[in-house]
């Protein structure tokens, strides 16, 4: 297969995930539900965590730079935080366990009110739900990015623990890769934030 075809077969693949994710009824349901929980949240005076792994917390980060900064217009900045210290998550994962990072950032500066973004392709990772878990002990409600379906089968194929935990699920097609999946989370985290931004008047 020369680049072309490569290119042009990853494109097609690409579109394929998206007009199978615009063709589920939940879709926009639950990203209007998910903008409507961001937007109670922080008129209440409350903030946004957001935790990711790999790609996944590269996607928390962009989100929350978002909202901090600025996305398409100025505006106000919006109180939300990536956990993505580095030194925090070397320190806590050195000391207690790589699975308890972002629960432990939770613990520490979740209120009741505030809203937690857990992001996880699989929708399987440890820590990500210990986090969601942590959350809602703290009286916050939390919103997910994940998949129908785990990635690489095994006992939870057929579902989503994240998905399950969460207040607002919003899962991507089922893929063969995650990348397919990220490159779903990454166009709802930017609608969701123009939405929210009109739903603020901002």
């Amino acid at each position: 297969m020369d680049i072309d075809n490569i290119i042009e077969r990853s494109l097609a693949e690409a579109r394929a995930e998206l007009e199978q994710f615009l063709a589920d009824p939940e879709t926009v349901a639950s990203m209007t539900e998910m903008t409507l929980v961001l937007k109670d949240a922080l008129e209440d005076g409350c903030k946004i965590l957001a935790c990711g792994n790999g790609g996944s917390l590269c996607d928390a980060t962009h989100f929350a730079e978002e909202l901090t900064g600025r996305f398409r217009g100025n505006r106000r900045p919006l109180p939300a935080m990536a956990i993505n210290d580095p030194a925090f998550m070397t320190c806590t994962g050195n000391d207690f366990s790589f699975e308890e990072i972002f629960a432990r950032w939770v613990e520490a500066f979740g209120q009741p009110g505030d809203v937690l973004l857990a992001i996880s392709t699989s929708g399987t990772s440890r820590n990500i739900l210990l986090a969601a878990d942590k959350a809602r002990e703290l009286g916050m409600k939390v919103v997910a990015l994940t998949a129908l379906e785990p990635l690489g089968g095994g006992p939870a194929a057929g579902g989503n623990p994240l998905a399950e935990a969460a207040d607002v699920a919003i899962c991507a097609p089922r893929a063969p890769h995650s990348d397919r999946i990220q490159e779903i989370h990454i166009k709802v985290i930017h609608i969701v934030i123009e939405a929210l931004e009109h739903a603020l008047g901002l």
